[in-house]
């Protein structure tokens, strides 16, 4: 019996060891990589479109292998303005965001949407980058487990017009029929810089322009060269009056699920990303003004601090101002 019993286990151990033999030697399993999916409303030939492509490269130079970035523009992966409930869900690692937005959610956000409380693209990194962005930022991940990583530039609305005045001040624009987006903050900010807001759909701008339904409109200045407004307009001026901005953002689950060296990795990509973005966007703003004086638009600078000043007190007197925190807008006035 114990003869067997050796026997048996000794053909057993020579077996296993013959099967273990003739098995071939595999490489160790590659590591697996971090899918990264990106979704944007962006179309390629957009700054906010080309950024994610710096975002992708730096991340491949940084930690090779370590990620499977995956970019989706024109809102193909999820419609604009669902994004955000996409990320808190799990259900998306990476977009950018808008203060409407998160002002959903975050109601002292919403002192980004107000007409002159960033003065330029400087302070909005200056503004964001600091201890009030740390603030922010902070109640942004508690409220909607999204974690801001950088502030991208997404342009300077100023006022076109399509008859030349002198505009110097709020009083300048009374009576002027300005079309501003359809919504009630947007419709609000139209009244604050003394003019008429007349909601109208951006698709019908053009021809409004054209017939005089509208006097005006705003925006950013390569919003106007895309839609030809300088072809039925005469006049830009130069208000300055919303500082806009994106925010490029993380889910929370996604980025506590990386160690703290990839964490770090991630912020700098996006802030490579959005320095690259807002470099080449201030640069083609400071062109367009050439090229609309070309195109025979007179393009003046009012007294923006007057504008500042009387635009700012008809937000303080307004209900929008109840949910800011108490001494938020004088911290920003102060940041330069």
């Amino acid at each position: 019996m114990t003869t067997t019993r050796l026997n048996r286990r000794t053909l057993l151990g020579a077996a296993a060891a013959m099967g273990a033999a003739a098995l071939p030697a595999f490489p160790a399993m590659a590591q697996t990589k971090t899918v990264l999916r990106i979704s944007t409303p962006a179309v390629p030939d957009d700054w906010h479109a080309k950024m994610w492509t710096v975002f992708k490269e730096q991340l491949e130079k940084t930690a090779p292998g370590e990620f499977d970035v995956q970019i989706n523009l024109n809102a193909t992966l999820f419609k604009q303005g669902t994004e955000p409930a996409a990320m808190a869900r799990g259900n998306l690692e990476l977009s950018s965001i808008s203060a409407f937005d998160i002002a959903k959610l975050v109601p002292e956000f919403s002192i980004f949407t107000a007409g002159y409380v960033v003065r330029d693209p400087d302070q909005q990194q200056k503004i964001f980058n600091g201890p009030i962005g740390a603030e922010l930022f902070k109640a942004v991940s508690e409220k909607m487990e999204v974690t801001p990583l950088a502030t991208v530039y997404l342009g300077t609305r100023q006022v076109n017009l399509r008859e030349a005045k002198p505009v110097k001040t709020p009083a300048d624009l009374k009576g002027v029929k300005l079309r501003m987006p359809g919504s009630k903050e947007w419709l609000f900010l139209g009244e604050a810089l003394g003019a008429t807001a007349t909601p109208l759909a951006f698709g019908e701008v053009y021809m409004g322009l054209k017939t005089g339904t509208i006097d005006g409109q705003d925006n950013p200045l390569p919003s106007v060269r895309a839609a030809k407004f300088y072809e039925v307009t005469k006049q830009i001026v130069l208000t300055s009056h919303l500082v806009d901005g994106i925010f490029i953002a993380i889910s929370n689950k996604s980025f506590n699920a990386l160690t703290p060296a990839q964490k770090q990795k991630v912020t700098a990509a996006a802030q490579a990303a959005a320095a690259y973005n807002n470099e080449n966007r201030i640069k083609e703003e400071g062109q367009l003004v050439e090229f609309f004086k070309k195109e025979g638009l007179q393009v003046s600078t009012p007294d923006v601090d007057a504008f500042r000043k009387s635009v700012q007190a008809t937000y303080q007197a307004s209900d929008y101002a109840k949910v800011w925190p108490k001494g938020l807008l004088d911290r920003i006035n102060a940041t330069k």
